[in-house]
């Protein structure tokens, strides 16, 4: 048992068949196969999830609750894992240590790809071959040469969902933020700062520790930069999603400092980033990511770890999607103060002494947070006397930061129901492929900003990758 749970990442390339000839195993998959149909009795989607690890089983979790779906099979090449993930979603599902057993499945319609990064794009490409829908968890590619073949592929398979893992996209609090921006309730948004703290030095244990083995160890596959893009990939990656989102666009260049100051356990991706990227208007995105405090500066302290603050000429929204309950999505707003018209000082007048805008924001309290409401406080004007007066009461204990008002459903939940919808109908997922393909190529440029020392335009991916993307021989259907 003990070899079980130590697989080597040489085991696991060679069993997850993470090889450019990984179709030609399996006859059955070559040619063009038709879409997947959702077959199921009351039109469930019948599911496989590839990787039960730690996000794997994270995500059973949750599924295990949305009806629209159904597990009929898991792969893992870890047997304890496998075990795990049959434990937690209690569909008693077939099991693999080969995941293109998974994929050969005829009444498979959609599979999840919970796996290390760094072999994200050849199984969705194997499954997109086989043809499945297919969620592959962010980042959705590794490498520049997987930015350009997979948009490629997809264009062979318009009809099929792929849809990556960026849940903010599903929050209500994000959605609501967004039309804030879209409306310019926020004024002209120049600025967005992000951070993702954490305290690697009292967590030891965590995935982001050297375990024994290292690169040869694939339960290190964050920490090592031949199967990781570090924290840029795992922790920014969401962040600078919600700065192009709420942008409207990709940067324009982007640079950064990271560094191995704490960690040093021979590790080589970065233990502290400090990245700025600049947007085509001059909008500026800046985020940092240490490994030696999680303290958040935001929601008067009640939060830990990650969160944006989103910065206009007229307001400013902090946000954070947290965690699991009790810790789900909140967002506050802070009105800016209210211009102060030009005074004209009359000849012979003495001048007015100036008056520092912080007396005068203390004063007035106009950017006091108002935190935005969910349904559950909203008047509608049906309420009787006590639900009225709960919901004065729960609105100005927030106001106050005594109560936070939380998102009432989990984002995750909401990304997992709209891959099944999409599934089904073909509606375009909101973190669609192209979201995430955006979301890569800010990973993949920020570190290679940091490596190379410089400013890095976005405009530099057109080539990169490319030759090794034509020098690979399209299948043939």
């Amino acid at each position: 048992m003990a070899e079980d749970q130590n697989v080597s990442r040489r085991d696991f390339v060679k069993t997850a068949g993470a090889v450019t000839a990984a179709a030609a195993a399996l006859p059955a998959l070559q040619g063009a196969p038709g879409i997947q149909t959702v077959k199921a009795a009351n039109d469930q989607v019948q599911y496989g999830l590839i990787g039960t690890g730690g996000r794997g089983t994270y995500l059973l979790k949750h599924l295990k609750g949305i009806d629209s779906g159904r597990c009929v099979a898991l792969c893992d090449i870890n047997e304890e894992h496998l075990k795990h993930g049959v434990d937690t979603i209690l569909t008693n599902p077939k099991t693999f240590k080969d995941y293109r057993e998974l994929l050969a499945m005829k009444d498979v319609d959609a599979v999840f790809i919970t796996v290390p990064l760094f072999v994200h794009f050849p199984i969705t490409k194997d499954a997109l071959e086989s043809g499945k829908h297919v969620f592959c968890e962010k980042c959705l590619v590794f490498k520049p040469e997987e930015v350009h073949a997979l948009r490629a592929l997809k264009a062979q398979h318009p009809k099929q969902t792929l849809q990556t893992g960026l849940q903010r996209r599903y929050s209500y609090f994000y959605q609501t933020v967004k039309q804030m921006v879209d409306k310019g309730i926020l004024g002209d948004v120049h600025h967005i700062r992000a951070q993702w703290h954490r305290n690697l030095i009292n967590e030891p244990s965590t995935a982001w520790s050297m375990k024994p083995g290292g690169d040869k160890n694939i339960d290190n596959w964050r920490i090592f930069r031949s199967m990781s893009g570090g924290y840029t990939a795992e922790l920014m990656s969401h962040q600078s999603d919600i700065s192009d989102w709420m942008f409207g666009s990709q940067p324009e260049f982007v640079m950064g400092l990271g560094t191995i100051d704490t960690l040093k356990d021979g590790r080589d991706v970065y233990d502290n980033i400090n990245v700025i990227a600049q947007y085509p208007k001059g909008q500026k995105f800046t985020y940092t990511s240490i490994s030696t405090n999680q303290f958040l500066p935001f929601f008067n302290g009640q939060r830990a770890q990650m969160g944006e603050i989103i910065m206009g000429t007229e307001g400013t929204v902090e946000i954070t999607v947290g965690f699991d309950a009790p810790v789900l999505p909140i967002a506050w707003w802070y009105r800016e103060p209210p211009k102060k018209a030009a005074e004209v000082t009359k000849a012979g007048e003495k001048p007015k002494p100036f008056v520092a805008g912080a007396t005068m924001v203390t004063g007035g309290g106009a950017n006091g947070p108002i935190p935005i409401m969910t349904s559950d406080t909203q008047f509608t004007g049906k309420e009787g006397f006590l639900d009225r007066e709960v919901k004065f009461a729960r609105r100005w204990l927030m106001a106050k930061g005594i109560m936070l008002q939380e998102e009432q459903k989990n984002p995750v939940d909401s990304e997992l129901e709209g891959f099944f919808e999409s599934c089904r109908t073909g509606k375009r997922p909101l973190a669609d492929m192209e979201t995430g393909l955006a979301d890569s190529v800010s990973v993949i440029l920020t570190n290679m900003a940091m490596d190379q020392g410089r400013k890095v335009y976005f405009n530099e991916m057109d080539k990169l990758g490319v030759a090794q993307t034509a020098a690979t021989p399209a299948k043939k259907g």
